[in-house]
């Protein structure tokens, strides 16, 4: 009880704010019968129930010195399931959402919200019963019990992940600090795709930037990493075309994978009635869009009235990677999902690209460029399972060159080898290179245990040049490892002349 009185003390002599105006409940005052204060402490000191009739017209600090002198030695425990469970000695009650708690201003005190209502100096702190009205509809009878019942007790009440978001809502809206404070730990603890969509909302609307960073990076970690059905129900509008977005997204193959992951996202938006495994899931998104699309003439799937509010977030992807092979052009053809209109600038731009890389012998990129690092880097990455030696080749179709990747234990090493060079982009030996890499190692939470990232670099290779790119400590790696990497091979924004 001692830091729970120490708490209390502080609040009476505390400067406290007013209410916000755009506090989402108000409070209507009920006066109630008592009968009329006594003039001393002496005379308080000497009554048996402090919270009786008749002292309810009492000053929240006299109590405060009584609580202090006479009840210092009650417990933490006590004081939770005397006065808050059992309601004894209440001066005030609180009535929201069709219920009512019977409390004590000396404990509400605690809370921003009602401070300033009970001072001694404002008419309502002698009211006896406060109708809140709750607008918010994440605040529930049970997340305003929780926060009511923490304003008596020491310790932190037990509460479980899925009831954080209701709880923060609640206490931000009484600003009850030590609870916002509770809830903040526990989110960035618990963060899975159970708890990170709606922690990530929460943690947007009532201001905690730690826990939307965390809950942003585990999204952009997890979401092709490890895609789960439950999952993308849970992802709205905004945050897939955030996802979408960033070049930080880890990737898992290539950017028509990234494409993939929309088309299914979609349907399950659609579909949110769909019950069935990850495995079923692209068949029947491919299934229900051809069967949409069989009685749509002349235009794409997002240029229906269906398909409109997606728009947005389908814009972000880097068509340049997709098309740059037959079989991912295929896909969007068939599809009939991508406006024609975003395509064409996207075939032409890549052809203009591709006849100025032939006809000047362009070696690539020449600075970093962050908004092209942004907006147009290809996003690729594959899974090592295994402790091991691995070999595999990511390109850019003709526009780039094919870079074969080999990663070891001890290190991961670029090296460009061009097969053939008739009439393709490589027959300049010399090329530019703009890379990102990064590993990353996962536990059995799919929380993230080691990262390590070159940050952004060019490279200059000669012909069947290598280079060892990172240095790895190999008693700090676990299997399965992720590896991802970001590519620029052209300056794609700007025309190259020589």
């Amino acid at each position: 009880m001692g830091l729970l009185v120490s708490r209390v003390l502080r609040c009476r002599d505390s400067s406290l704010l007013e209410p916000q105006p755009e506090a989402i409940a108000g409070a209507s005052y009920i006066p109630g019968s008592r009968k009329r204060k006594r003039n001393s402490l002496e005379e308080l000191a000497t009554s048996s129930n402090v919270h009786g009739p008749q002292n309810q017209g009492m000053y929240p600090h006299q109590v405060l010195n009584y609580i202090y002198w006479k009840r210092v030695k009650i417990s933490s425990n006590d004081a939770y399931q005397n006065l808050f469970l059992d309601g004894h000695d209440s001066d005030i009650k609180i009535r929201a959402l069709g219920r009512t708690w019977c409390l004590h201003k000396v404990f509400l005190c605690q809370s921003g919200y009602f401070a300033n209502i009970l001072k001694g100096t404002w008419r309502e702190s002698h009211q006896g019963v406060i109708n809140l009205i709750i607008k918010n509809e994440d605040i529930d009878t049970r997340s305003l019990h929780f926060v009511f019942g923490a304003l008596y007790t020491d310790a932190d009440l037990s509460i479980t992940p899925l009831e954080v978001p209701q709880v923060l809502a609640a206490a931000c809206l009484l600003r009850v600090d030590r609870v916002i404070q509770q809830c903040e730990g526990i989110m960035k603890e618990t963060i899975n795709r159970n708890t990170v969509c709606s922690y990530y909302l929460a943690a947007e609307t009532y201001r905690l930037k730690a826990v939307k960073t965390r809950c942003f990076e585990w999204l952009l970690c997890n979401l092709m990493v490890h895609p789960s059905v439950a999952l993308y129900k849970k992802v709205d509008l905004k945050l897939m075309y955030l996802l979408a977005l960033s070049s930080d997204l880890l990737v898992m193959q290539k950017e028509i994978d990234v494409y993939t992951t929309l088309k299914i996202w979609m349907f399950l938006y659609l579909n949110p009635c769909w019950n069935g495994t990850m495995k079923q899931l692209l068949q029947h998104a491919n299934n229900w869009l051809s069967t949409h699309m069989a009685y749509v003439d002349n235009i794409s799937f997002l240029e229906s009235e269906e398909g409109l509010i997606f728009q947005p977030v389908f814009k972000k992807l880097r068509f340049q990677h997709i098309i740059c092979d037959l079989t991912s052009t295929t896909i969007l053809e068939q599809d009939r999902l991508i406006p024609m209109a975003w395509l064409s600038p996207i075939y032409k731009q890549q052809w203009l690209t591709l006849l100025r890389t032939q006809e000047y012998g362009v070696i690539g990129p020449q600075v970093i460029n962050e908004q092209e690092l942004e907006e147009c880097t290809m996003r690729c990455g594959t899974m090592i399972p295994k402790d091991g030696r691995y070999t595999w080749k990511w390109s850019v179709g003709r526009l780039g060159f094919p870079l074969r990747v080999t990663f070891t234990r001890q290190c991961v090493i670029l090296r460009q080898r061009c097969q053939r060079c008739d009439g393709s982009a490589c027959h300049n030996h010399i090329r530019n290179v703009i890379f990102r890499i990064t590993l990353v190692c996962f536990d059995s939470n799919k929380r993230v245990t080691f990262r390590k990232t070159t940050g952004y670099k060019i490279l200059t290779f000669e012909y069947n040049e290598e280079q060892i790119v990172m240095k790895l400590d190999s008693d700090a790696l676990t299997f399965p490892m992720c590896i991802f990497c970001n590519f620029l091979f052209v300056n794609l924004g700007n025309a190259e002349n020589k």
